[in-house]
């Protein structure tokens, strides 16, 4: 065994490690410059690595700045495959939200005003952030259908998916709306509190007993 070589736990917690270092420049330097006007080059002499290195671990500029979307386009579906034995979609998504809200999670939407403000200012995230929404639902209506054993092709799982993925999306721009306004993130999760379920009740009539376990 090469002694010089790093043991492969190692060799990970380095990559995790630059991985984090490229993404905190990058998050600094967006908000102080704005997404469009920051180039990858200074992000790369910021973080004193090569180019090449930060197009390695993010291909897309735009993932530089939500370098959380895989775990955000994965919440809702594994929320639904995660549910409580009787438990129905409706009833995990909302029971989910709701400790995502007393949490303040930032995958839910509490950023903070900096990094918001950022998204909000750039067409390019704001776009993004729309194409995250939609995977999301996408990966919402498999796990429906595998949840009722019914094609994603089918319409119910997409009619269903995009009733949950709707409330989602405003409750996550309610958030952004707020934050922008300026308030704190505290004060939003009361309002989150008291909003969120009549949200989540118009949903109801439709969806109560749909994918129950």
């Amino acid at each position: 065994m090469d002694l010089n070589t790093p043991a492969p736990g190692l060799r990970e917690t380095k990559k995790r490690e630059t991985r984090q270092l490229i993404s905190d420049h990058a998050t600094r330097l967006f908000i102080e410059q704005g997404f469009e006007r920051t180039t990858i080059a200074e992000i790369a002499d910021a973080a004193r690595v090569a180019k090449k290195t930060v197009t390695n671990y993010f291909p897309r500029k735009e993932d530089l700045a939500l370098d959380h979307q895989d775990q955000f386009i994965a919440a809702l579906a594994g929320t639904v495959a995660a549910r409580e034995p009787g438990e129905t979609p409706l009833a995990a998504l909302r029971r989910a939200f709701m400790a995502s809200v007393a949490a303040q999670d930032p995958v839910a939407g509490f950023a903070g005003p900096a990094f918001t403000r950022m998204i909000a200012d750039s067409p390019t995230l704001t776009s993004c952030l729309r194409g995250l929404h939609d995977r999301r639902e996408e990966a919402l209506t498999a796990a429906l259908a595998a949840a009722t054993d019914t094609s994603p092709d089918d319409i119910t799982p997409r009619t269903a998916a995009a009733l949950l993925g709707g409330v989602h999306r405003v409750l996550f721009s309610r958030i952004q709306e707020l934050t922008l306004a300026g308030s704190a993130n505290p004060e939003i999760a009361q309002v989150l509190t008291r909003e969120a379920p009549r949200a989540f009740d118009l949903l109801t009539p439709a969806l109560a007993e749909y994918g129950r376990s």
